[in-house]
Order: structure tokens, then sequence, then C-alpha cells
């Protein structure tokens, strides 16, 4: 009877064979779909050695899509992170009638097409939109311009950290929150005391993970964006453009440092991810001191 009790359910792949062969299908797979495309980008940038590679880089158009690249990134994540932190607060800290649409407009760039979001954006800015007379008549451009980069980033990327953080604040809950307030803490004291320390590893994981999709944005903002050359093309968009222009080696170079952002991002997030799971299992959820009503 013991015995009986005791035994375990068979598993899928308990026996070596099984274990063996799914490994080595997961293996294989790995390789050929995203190990093998990433050694032919390394090989290909510096095919025709370093100098060849750095010339490609110096370009000025090469320049102008890196530093585009990056100032969308700088002005979008953050931007981002504010309303995904706000959004996540609003819909697991509060009851409102319309918390569950709040929830679904979060997540509706999920379900769009990030070429469907571009052309949109085209109907609502562009000239013959429904606000482009209106900023044409100010002289205020959107589309063509840095601004609708930023704006067609910020669509696709806009659930990223709001969906790291809503899970959590759910399974956290409302208690620390509560009990704050009830010790005279205000509604900024609280979320600084007590819900940014609980959160912040999550939320520097949506970071990382909405920084990696704007520098690797190509759909939304190849519509809006003109893809006038060293002036509004990000780096995504100017290698297509090298690549049409048959000069393979600039683009597989750009392709080299775009990749090379990725893998940065990849590395902080894998580091992130240890720390954090490190940091709950040493310490406790922080809980409200009465100095927070200070």
């Amino acid at each position: 009877m013991h015995a009986t009790r005791s035994k375990k359910p068979p598993r899928v792949g308990d026996a070596p064979a099984i274990r063996r062969t799914l490994i080595a299908i997961t293996l294989l797979l790995g390789a050929l779909l995203i190990l093998a495309p990433l050694l032919v980008i390394a090989v290909q940038a510096f095919s025709e050695g370093w100098k060849v590679f750095a010339a490609a880089i110096a370009h000025p158009d090469t320049l102008s899509a890196i530093l585009l690249t990056v100032v969308t990134a700088l002005i979008a994540v953050p931007i981002n992170t504010a309303f995904g932190v706000a959004a996540a607060w609003s819909i697991t800290k509060f009851d409102f009638p319309l918390r569950r649409l709040l929830l679904v407009v979060t997540e509706i760039p999920f379900s769009i097409s990030p070429i469907v979001a571009g052309v949109a954006y085209l109907f609502v800015y562009g000239l013959q939109g429904l606000f482009g007379p209106l900023l044409d008549a100010y002289g205020i451009k959107i589309l063509f311009a840095l601004p609708g980069i930023v704006l067609a980033s910020m669509f696709v990327t806009a659930p990223f950290v709001a969906r790291e953080l809503i899970p959590l604040m759910q399974a956290q809950g409302r208690d620390l929150e509560e009990a704050a307030t009830s010790l005279g803490a205000s509604g900024w004291r609280t979320f600084l005391s007590v819900t940014l320390p609980n959160i912040r590893w999550a939320m520097l994981y949506g970071i990382i993970l909405c920084n990696a999709r704007v520098m690797g944005e190509f759909g939304a903002v190849s519509v809006v964006s003109g893809n006038i050359r060293g002036q509004t093309n990000t780096l995504p968009l100017h290698i297509e453009l090298l690549y049409h222009d048959y000069q393979t080696t600039g683009a597989f170079a750009a392709a080299f440092i775009l990749t090379l952002l990725a893998v940065v991002t990849i590395i902080a997030k894998v580091a992130l991810e240890r720390r954090g799971a490190g940091r709950r299992r040493r310490a406790p959820i922080v809980t409200p001191a009465p100095e927070v009503a200070k």
C-alpha cells in the first residue's frame, strides 16, 4: 500500500531516449533558427576586413541612423515606463468602472500589426488626416520626422512595462499600500516607500524589453518615417536600404551593431533576472514602517 502511494506518475521525457531526443531537437532548431543567422551576420560584417567594417559604421548615414535610434529609445522608453507603471497601478490597486477597458486598451498593441498602426498614424497626423490640416497650419510636423517615429515606437511598445508589472502587483495585493495609507502616508509617498521597492526588478525587466523592441522596430516606423536617408532612417530601416542598394558589407555591419545591442539587452535581462531572484529569496517583501507617515 505504501509503495503504491509513493509511486510517482510517469512524466513525458522520463525515458532517457525520449529526453535525449527532445534535447537534441531543441538544440538543432535553436542552432538553425537562431545561432546560424547570428553567425552569418558576424561573418559577413567582417568578411572584407576590419577597415571596411569600420568605414561602413563611420559612414554619415549609418551614424545618423544609430543616433536617431538611440534618441528614439531615450524618448519612448521613459514615457512608456511611466505609462506602464501608471496603468499597472490603476488596474491592480483601484476598482473603477472602466478598469477592464483600461486593461484591454493596454493590450491592444499586442494584437495589432505594426504596419497597421503606422497607417493609422497617417490617417490621424497626415496632411489628409484628422489633425493634419491643423498641424500644418501651425507648422508642426509629426510624420516623416522624429515625433512620428517616437509615436509609432511608443504605440508598439506601450504594453511591455505594464504586462510585466500587472501580474506581480496583482499577486502582491493591496494590503501593504492600505497599511501605509492608514498610517497617514500620501499616495506618492506610499508608491515610493512601499510599491516601488517591490516592483523595481519587474519594472527594470520591462524597460529592457521595451528598449530592445524600440531599437528593433521596423514596420510602424517604416510607414511614418518616409525613409529619408540620413534624416529619418532608424537603424533597421537603414539596413534595408543598404541591402537594396547592394551594399552588402554595410548592411551586415549595421546589422551587427543592432545584433550587438540585442545581445547586450539579453545579458542585462538575464543579470536582472538572477539578481532579482536572489533578492527575493534573501529578503521578505518590504513592509511599511511607522515612519512612512512622517
